[in-house]
């Protein structure tokens, strides 16, 4: 009997990816638009497997629930697992995720985050198709000999700081676990935080999300920073407190901010919102400034990336289905 798996959140090109790769495995899907949380868990039943995404809500609740209805794997289809209460789900469900997809297509959107933001080439576009060919407000800088501070320095990080350093970029670094051979061979220095904050023209985020890096970005912080700053934040939402944020727009603190994800971008991202108005007051604040560029979790989003997911969720399954020891299991 095939091996069942039910996927939540699902787009079309999410069992577009999948249907393609399973011609190599051979497992019944079972799509579901909505997201895996407590409304929705009953969809799973009969299912060996449920497969999410970063915005599911995996508490306890949803954990019993998945349990008691013989699911006995979840699968991520992400490499964050903050949203899996892991405690709840020892012994009775395994967890697997895929750690990387492509490290090269959150790097590439990062850095395209920091020139748009840098260059204005958004504002320019816009402009130009309106007729409008005036230099006013599109004023940058050059990156060249400026500062930039990465917090987190694993693969995603490290693609990025190769082409921060090749740009003629000084790269200030921080992790709790620094790779030295890494700093020495690009020329790079890993310094503290707070040295980060005071000598960067450009912040990036690049750390997983977790007790202690919850809100490292907030008001002590960015009272810190030079005027001015840029902050990128391509890793998780959580990572930045976003009033604190609005703040130090405000107050011109920080010039520019380049955001991929959101603190509360569950009910927001991946979704068009486009017919209603949003009643989220804080992420409408964001995205009234015109030196704040908002995407929607696309860093991810590459044709090879798309195809690596799929590819580590199927084989973490077959593992799984196999007996064999779970290579990604959480």
């Amino acid at each position: 009997m095939k091996t069942q798996i039910a996927f939540f959140d699902t787009k079309p090109y999410d069992s577009a990816s999948f249907d393609a790769h399973n011609a190599d495995f051979g497992f019944e899907f079972n799509y579901y638009e909505a997201q895996l949380n407590k409304d929705s868990v009953v969809l799973a039943k009969g299912s060996e497997v449920v497969c999410a995404f970063v915005n599911a809500t995996i508490d306890a609740e949803v954990i019993d629930i998945l349990a008691k209805n013989g699911v006995k794997l979840i699968a991520l289809r992400c490499a964050g697992f903050n949203n899996v209460d892991l405690q709840a789900a020892k012994g009775k469900i395994k967890v697997v995720r895929v750690p990387a997809y492509s490290p090269y297509a959150v790097a590439e959107h990062t850095l395209a985050l920091m020139l748009t933001l840098n260059r204005k080439t958004h504002k320019a576009y816009s402009r130009t198709r309106e007729g409008n060919f005036a230099l006013h407000g599109l004023l940058g800088f050059d990156m060249n000999e400026k500062t930039a501070g990465i917090i987190g320095t694993g693969k995603i990080a490290k693609i990025l700081i190769k082409t921060l350093c090749a740009m003629g970029m000084k790269v200030l670094a921080y992790d709790i676990y620094p790779d030295h051979d890494f700093a020495k061979e690009l020329g790079i220095k890993y310094t503290s935080l707070d040295e980060i904050y005071r000598q960067s023209d450009i912040i990036s985020l690049h750390c997983p999300l977790t007790k202690e890096t919850e809100y490292i970005i907030n008001q002590s912080s960015i009272e810190k920073m030079k005027d001015g700053v840029m902050i990128i934040n391509t890793g998780r939402g959580k990572l930045i407190d976003t009033n604190a944020l609005i703040k130090g727009l405000k107050s011109k603190k920080i010039g520019s901010a380049g955001l991929d994800v959101y603190e509360e971008e569950e009910e927001y991202f991946f979704e068009d919102m486009s017919d209603i108005v949003l009643d989220d007051d804080v992420l409408a604040r964001l995205l009234s400034f015109n030196n704040v560029l908002v995407t929607s979790h696309q860093a991810f989003f590459t044709k090879e990336a798309m195809s690596n997911i799929a590819q580590t969720t199927l084989e973490n399954i077959q593992e799984f289905t196999e007996g064999k020891s779970l290579t990604n299991e959480v």
